[in-house]
């Protein structure tokens, strides 16, 4: 009977020497110690009394306050933000925000407003940026003028306003900022826009379905910026910003606009007008020409994305200023349709996105001498032998985008022609690399390189020889040959590197000196991965590094592993199969004393045991001693063997007396 009453005890007092505590969540999200806090969508009608009075930056949207007045907030005076998006607010009463002296932006989106009181925001000493977004106001004159002096940005999107008449007294004289896009103005005066004593402000119109501006309105006014998108007639807005100024003009159409051809006639009010940069997305050319871009030629950014273009016309004059020229999402063949030729001074070209497969050609850029950057992504290129024919002559090329592509051959010194290149981005692309020695390696300069899901062929170690200056390297789904980075590795030749992503690489380890060469790295990416802490050995000769291993099968990671962890800066261990028993109990002691350290702790959950799958690492507690009752067992189990060992020894003496 001894042995299993034995088992019975020792059973009771071991499942009793591990528990778990953990404690509730706090009703608001802290972001910053003291400081910032997001208490968005909890259903509360009121500040609760757990934010401490030193908050600065809250955001308290989707709750319900349906009235605002000037105890809501009193005891929260150092706000500096304050978002009450959605709070269902109709009222705000006298003198609100009489104690927040540093409150510097409000927002009020998308709440009902009643009445605002005309000292509703008397108080904050420089108060900048109002945001009215969707409060159904149909008149400026709604908004109290008191202390808003100061104000740089008011934004009025997606009201019912149907005119930017300002009242008199309104101070606009500071503002950078003033955007009524989606509202219902369809006419400008001079008077109206005279009212704007700003310079260099940027004005939003969009989806105000202009239909006349007031001739001379806009004389010798000077913008930032302008927006008058989906406007239909764009000789209405060229007429009326004659002799005007502005750095960007945004004339682009949408998707679900009724679609009208622009003619070259209608460009002629640009002429009258100085503009350096231009936006005409999604626009039809009814008569493209090189007359069209007659009045083109002071700009200095001409962006024509998604304007159903099959090729640029040839005799284009005058174009000499153009730096950047966007051609995205367009019906271009080859790359030669563009006649490049016509823009010399280019220094960013884009051609992403083409909607048919673009044939790269050979020398049709071979004119843009000052070209720095050019983006040809998603546009279905392929090419089995790139890239020197097509980038011949670029050789101030310093951003190179070929991602999201079809299958690319490279050869040795794929990239002779453009030595300068500082950032190149193949992710996507299948490559194709026949020579043994690296398609990169005149490419000294190179800072950044892209090789995510390229299907390479990481056994090759000379694939990034000659890349001396590389400081960024993302290897991201690509596969290492059994699953595994070994000791003589591809990285060897870029002892340089401060940024390696080797996520979504299948890998199952890595050798403890496969990041011998990498001693400058700032940050490691090997979340998305099948590593076990057997790995974090790898990461001994690293210091001060960001180390992301989440979403890996790390259960428990034994106390000889913590010092490598302690000198990293960051951690992420978040969706691994943490074990939280007294197995890990070092680490587990370790990570709540080092929390500061790790990064997405609310996703750093237990996984075993069952009872606390999903708690949060930093709210459990075990107490992995003998407990009272483990004692008091402990204490009954050796009462009951002493009195059976008596007993015993008692039966073994009577019994040897019987047998003398």
């Amino acid at each position: 009977m001894a042995p299993p009453i034995s088992s019975f005890l020792l059973a009771v007092l071991f499942s009793a020497s591990c528990e778990a505590i953990t404690s509730l969540d706090q009703t608001c999200m802290e972001k910053e110690a003291n400081k910032t806090y997001n208490c968005e969508n909890l259903g509360l009608i009121e500040i609760p009394d757990t934010l401490p009075n030193t908050t600065e930056f809250l955001e308290f949207g989707f709750n319900f306050l349906p009235t605002i007045q000037n105890t809501t907030f009193s005891r929260l005076i150092d706000l500096i933000f304050l978002d009450l998006t959605r709070c269902q607010i109709n009222w705000i009463h006298e003198d609100t925000f009489q104690s927040h002296h540093q409150l510097d932006t409000l927002v009020l989106t998308g709440n009902p407003l009643i009445f605002m009181a005309e000292t509703s925001l008397n108080g904050p000493r420089s108060l900048k940026h109002l945001f009215l977004i969707q409060t159904g106001i149909t008149n400026l004159e709604f908004i109290p003028v008191q202390n808003l002096k100061n104000l740089e940005s008011l934004y009025l999107g997606s009201n019912h306003i149907s005119s930017i008449k300002f009242p008199e007294n309104f101070p606009t004289q500071n503002l950078k900022v003033l955007d009524f896009q989606n509202n219902a103005i369809h006419y400008l005066t001079g008077k109206d826009v005279n009212a704007l004593e700003a310079t260099n402000l940027s004005l939003n119109l969009d989806g105000n379905a202009i239909r006349g501006i007031e001739s001379g309105a806009f004389h010798s006014k000077v913008f930032q910026s302008l927006r008058f998108g989906g406007t239909l007639d764009l000789s209405i807005i060229f007429k009326g910003l004659q002799n005007s100024t502005t750095e960007s003009l945004w004339l682009g159409t949408y998707e679900d606009t009724e679609n009208q051809y622009v003619t070259t006639a209608m460009f002629e009010g640009l002429c009258e007008m100085s503009v350096e940069s231009i936006n005409l997305q999604k626009h039809r050319f009814s008569d493209l020409s090189s007359t069209t871009f007659r009045c083109f030629t002071q700009f200095q950014e001409l962006d024509l994305t998604a304007a159903h273009l099959k090729e640029l016309p040839s005799g284009i004059e005058g174009m000499n200023s153009l730096k950047k020229l966007v051609l995205n999402v367009n019906h271009f063949e080859q790359l030669c349709e563009i006649n490049a030729a016509s823009f010399p001074s280019l220094t960013d070209l884009s051609i992403k996105g083409n909607l048919n497969k673009l044939g790269l050609g050979a020398g049709c850029l071979e004119k843009l001498e000052h070209l720095q950057r050019l983006d040809l992504s998603h546009s279905d290129i392929e090419a089995s032998d790139c890239c020197n024919l097509p980038l011949k002559n670029l050789h101030r090329l310093q951003y190179l985008n070929l991602s999201y592509n079809m299958p690319i051959g490279l050869q040795s010194q794929a990239f002779k022609e453009c030595p300068k290149l500082k950032v190149l981005d193949l992710a996507f692309t299948r490559l194709s690399i026949s020579a043994p020695q690296s398609p990169f390696q005149n490419l000294s300069l190179l800072q950044t390189l892209n090789l995510s899901h390229c299907l390479l062929d990481t056994s090759n170690q000379h694939l990034l020889e000659g890349l001396l200056g590389l400081r960024q390297l993302n290897l991201q789904g690509n596969h290492f040959q059994d699953r595994s980075i070994s000791k003589t590795n591809l990285l060897q030749t870029v002892s340089g590197l401060e940024v390696l992503i080797l996520s979504f690489c299948e890998l199952f380890s890595i050798d403890q000196q496969a990041f011998h060469s990498l001693g400058n790295m700032s940050h490691l990416d090997l979340s998305h991965n099948n590593l076990t802490e057997n790995s974090i050995n790898a990461l001994s000769l690293l210091r001060g590094t960001y180390v992301n291993l989440a979403t890996n099968r790390i259960r428990i990671i034994p106390p000889n592993l913590l010092p490598i962890l302690s000198q990293q800066s960051t951690i992420n261990l978040s969706d691994n199969p943490l074990d939280c028993t007294c197995s890990n109990v070092h680490f587990i002691t370790w990570y709540k004393e080092n929390l500061q350290k790790f990064e997405d702790s609310e996703e750093t959950v237990c996984a075993n045991p069952p009872s606390l799958s999903g708690v949060k690492l930093s709210q459990v507690e075990l107490s992995c001693g003998i407990t009272a009752l483990g004692i008091f067992f402990l204490i009954v189990f050796l009462f009951l063997f002493t009195i059976l060992l008596i007993y015993s020894a008692k039966f073994i003496i009577r019994w040897k007396y019987q047998h003398i």
